[in-house]
This record gives C-alpha cells, sequence and structure tokens, in this order.
C-alpha cells in the first residue's frame, strides 16, 4: 500500500509504519493501544514525563503466554526501569553517564574507523560482484558497522556478529511483535539465552573496570540487575535499529535512482545527508514509541485516561509528508543519546558504499518491508553489478 501522505513516489512509500498505524498494527495491538499522529501532540507527551510514563517502553506489545513466561523466570529474565523505561533523577544520572559514551567528539572518533571498514568490506565485494556474483548489502554491511563501532564507543563485549543478529531480532519480535503462542516459546528461549549471555559479561566487565561502560554505571551505584536491563535494550536496540536505518537509506537509493548522482559526488556528503533526513522522516527505523498515561490529563481536545497506553508517530504521516526528521529520535529527556552517531554512520556508509561500488544496481524489485509495533526495514538490500555497466 502507497503512503497517502507521501510527497513524490518512492520505496520508501512501501513502509508499512509510513501511512495510518492502525492499518499496519493487528486487531490485538489495536485494541491495546491508542495510536498518537499528530506531531504536535506527539510533542506535548513527550515533553511530560510526569504526566506519560515510558515504563511501557520495554513491555511486550501483547500479552505474553504463560509458558513463555515460566521460560523467563527460569533464566531470572528480568528489565527493571533504567534509562529508556525510567524517569526522575535516577534516570537523569544514568543518562548523564551514558551520553558520556556517546559525547560529540568521541562520535566523531568513530569516522575514520567506519570509513575504513566500509571500504574494506566493499573491496572484498567488488570482485564477486565483477563475477557476476549478488550481494546483500543488509547482512554484509549494515549489520557489521554498527556493533563494531558501539562495542568500541563502550567498550563492552559483544557476542559473535552472527549470533548477536539472531538474539537481537528474536527479542524485537518477542517485546514489539505480535507472535503467536508458539512463535512466543522459541523467542522466549532465544532471549533467555542472551540474558544468560549478558549475566555472565555484564559481570566481568563490572569487575574488570577499566572505563567500560558497566563499570562506569556500577561506580556510580548503578545496580548489576540495572545495568543489565541497559545492556539488553542497548545491545539490541542500540546497534540493530541503526542496522535498520543504513538497510532503508541503501535499499532507497537503489530503487529511487539516487545510487548515481551518490557514487559521483566523492567525498562530498550533501547527497547522502539529504537522503537520511528523507529516510527519518518518511520511514525511520524507528517510527513509533510508547508511553502510557499515568494520570487523567487532557491534550488539546484529546483527553487520555489513567493507564492508557499509547503508540506515538515519530516518523512517516504528517512529518513524512513535510519533510520533518525532528521527531525521529524522540524528543524531551529521552530523546536518543545515539542519535548523531546513528545519523553519521548511516551517511557514511550510504556515500562511502556508493563510491566504492558506482556499477551496483538493486537485483530485483524492491523488498518488502518487515514491521514490528515500533521497527521496520527492508529485510535484504541485494544488489549486483549488471554486465553492461562493466562494459561500459
Amino acid at each position: 500500500m502507497s503512503c497517502p501522505y507521501a510527497a513524490t513516489a518512492s520505496a520508501l512509500d512501501l513502509a508499512p509504519l509510513a501511512g495510518p498505524l492502525s492499518e499496519a498494527y493487528p486487531d490485538v495491538v489495536n485494541a491495546r493501544y491508542r495510536s498518537i499522529e499528530d506531531p504536535d501532540t506527539v510533542r506535548a507527551i513527550l515533553a511530560r514525563p510526569d504526566e506519560f510514563s515510558p515504563a511501557n517502553a520495554l513491555s511486550t506489545a501483547v500479552e505474553p503466554e504463560p509458558a513463555a513466561l515460566r521460560i523467563l523466570a527460569r533464566a531470572r529474565f528480568a528489565l527493571p526501569e533504567v534509562l529508556a523505561s525510567a524517569s526522575g533523577p535516577a534516570h537523569l544520572e544514568v543518562r548523564r553517564i551514558v551520553a558520556g559514551f556517546f559525547s560529540p567528539a568521541k562520535v566523531r572518533a568513530q569516522r575514520e574507523p567506519i570509513l575504513d571498514r566500509v571500504r574494506g568490506i566493499c573491496a572484498d565485494l567488488e570482485p564477486r560482484l565483477r563475477n557476476g556474483e549478488s550481494a546483500d548489502l543488509a547482512t554484509e554491511l549494515a549489520a557489521v558497522i554498527p556493533v563494531e563501532a558501539m562495542a568500541r564507543l563502550t567498550g563492552v563485549p559483544v557476542p559473535e556478529l552472527g549470533t548477536l543478529k539472531a538474539w537481537s531480532r528474536d527479542s524485537l519480535e518477542l517485546f514489539w511483535g505480535w507472535p503467536d503462542a508458539q512463535r512466543q516459546l522459541v523467542l522466549a528461549r532465544s532471549a533467555a539465552q542472551y540474558y544468560g549471555w549478558l549475566d555472565a559479561s555484564v559481570h566481568q566487565a563490572v569487575q574488570r573496570d577499566d572505563g567500560n561502560l558497566y563499570a562506569a554505571l556500577h561506580r556510580a551505584g548503578v545496580s548489576e540487575p540495572q545495568i543489565r536491563s541497559l545492556a539488553y535494550f542497548l545491545g539490541i536496540a542500540g546497534q540493530e535499529t541503526t542496522s535498520m536505518l543504513i538497510q532503508t537509506a541503501l535499499h532507497s537509493a537503489l530503487h529511487d535512482h539516487r545510487w548515481e548522482a551518490l557514487a559521483q559526488a566523492g567525498t562530498d556528503e550533501a547527497a547522502a545527508q539529504g537522503l537520511v533526513r528523507e529516510v527519518l522522516a518518511r520511514a525511520s527505523s524507528v517510527p513509533t514509541w510508547r508511553r502510557i498515561a499515568l494520570k487523567d490529563t487532557r491534550i488539546g481536545d484529546l483527553e487520555f485516561a489513567t493507564g492508557e497506553q499509547l503508540v506515538l508517530r515519530l516518523a512517516g504521516g504528517e512529518l513524512g509528508a513535510a519533510g520533518d526528521d525532528s521527531l525521529a529520535f524522540g524528543y524531551g529527556i529521552h530523546r536518543c543519546l545515539g542519535a548523531s552517531l546513528a545519523r553519521m554512520e548511516t551517511e557514511l556508509v550510504l556515500s562511502e558504499t556508493a563510491r566504492c561500488l558506482p556499477l551496483a544496481v538493486a537485483d530485483g524489485p524492491p523488498v518488502p518491508f518487515g514491521h514490528l509495533l515500533s521497527f521496520q526495514a527492508p529485510p535484504a538490500v541485494p544488489i549486483v553489478y549488471p554486465a553492461e555497466r562493466m562494459l561500459e
């Protein structure tokens, strides 16, 4: 379905959450959540953490099955409120510490390592493409860069890439999807495995006390259970959503006939910056987020009841039509701390990949986007080198 708000035709129009949210969600989600589409109302809600709590940020989108809960309980799985799901002074202190690891200077220092890694990956892909093979930029490029950048910035270990990606996607589906009873059991086992790995790795990082993020939080009095909760969210959403953003940007560049201009731009990143702003406005990888009303309240003509669960639009809809990416990383005291990193990574990967692989074209029609309550992206970005272009 094409987005009714789209300003111009684009592969981004196929993003499921670009149009009315209620049309993208199943009945079980629409029955549980009230979708808020108006940007001004969303800003007002996010600006009032005392009235609209983030406590449901890490809750499952649908009620979990008892059997799935038992699997998690046996693993002592717990996500106490911290950072994304917390408010108040404790949240601000944790946020201050985490922000120090993502300062503007530290983010800028990632620029050359990212560019070097993209060039290396493209150098490996290029002879394969010239040999007539297809390559998937989602798995071979977008999946790699954010994980490595996050590990360098935080100083904490990450699982083997394939394992991390499997755990990440399973946990996203478990907490932000609508899996049936049998699927929940599979996802719960995966989440329990990841949590077990985090239990050991967080404890070891705290004990090392070598300047890593977990040790810094522990020194400030944050408990290990809270650090595991933060690590769970950071290890999944912190890198997976950036990978998804990169996938969407590459997908758009290839299918919206922007690749050649990006390739010809060379080291001038203005074209990539413009495309990334458009992706963030129209089809961000995180186009919604959740809140819960703490009391009966009113915003404009809208009334909210105590306990009412909300899904807030951050991209697409009116924002997409206006090219407005101001809500793409949230708003207020919970605005994403990795916003500048995610934006820079996506711009660099997009511009440098096009420069290194200028002959690439999409291998087939646009791959349908996958989506959950708050996440969306094309799962693959296949490319080829057409024989006729190599003869030019």
